[in-house]
């Protein structure tokens, strides 16, 4: 695991379980596209909605989204169900910080099946103070070999991130 940042009142970290959290709702009519299924921008706010929650929850105050890594629909939502976005805090920088997201969703035809996945996200927050400069997040500290894992999985996740920002600057001549 990489050393994490330390500077005055951010040195004292959190485990990844207190960033926790869950929001679900009921997917109605009004969530449709033309298809008859959730419209992916629905999930994508209420993707963005739980990873905010749990930015804010992670670095005790306001948490901005600054990327939207990846995210990925792996099944579609329907009317009628209900559907769970759970996230967690994955790695945090200085400033900023990862937040994963998995979205379940419960089949109202099939209430007692398992619920279904249907999408994953990343996204990059950054905490922010009153003014909106960006300020010091706590560290996260993983407590399972799944919370290593993803910790390390956002690092790579990172590094991409960088290196095609220098790459596309490269190429516009930026220096």
């Amino acid at each position: 695991m990489t050393e994490q940042p330390t500077s005055g009142a951010t040195a004292t970290g959190k485990p990844t379980s207190y960033s926790r959290v869950t929001l679900s709702r009921i997917m109605t009519a009004v969530d449709v596209n033309l298809y008859g299924t959730v419209h992916g921008g629905v999930l994508m706010k209420f993707v963005d909605d739980v990873a905010g929650a749990a930015a804010a929850r992670h670095c005790g105050g306001t948490a901005v989204t600054a990327a939207i890594d990846e995210i990925v629909f792996s099944e579609p939502v329907r009317v009628g169900d209900l559907v769970h976005a759970h996230a967690q805090v994955n790695w945090t920088g200085h400033t900023s910080m990862e937040v994963g997201v998995r979205v379940v969703a419960e089949r109202w035809d099939t209430a007692e099946d398992e619920p279904v996945g249907v999408a994953t996200a990343y996204l990059v927050f950054v905490g922010v103070d009153v003014s909106g400069a960006p300020r010091p997040v706590r560290p996260v500290l993983p407590e399972t070999p799944e919370d290593e894992r993803r910790y390390r999985e956002a690092e790579i996740r990172r590094e991409h991130r960088l290196a095609r920002r220098r790459a596309i600057q490269a190429a516009r001549g930026i220096v």
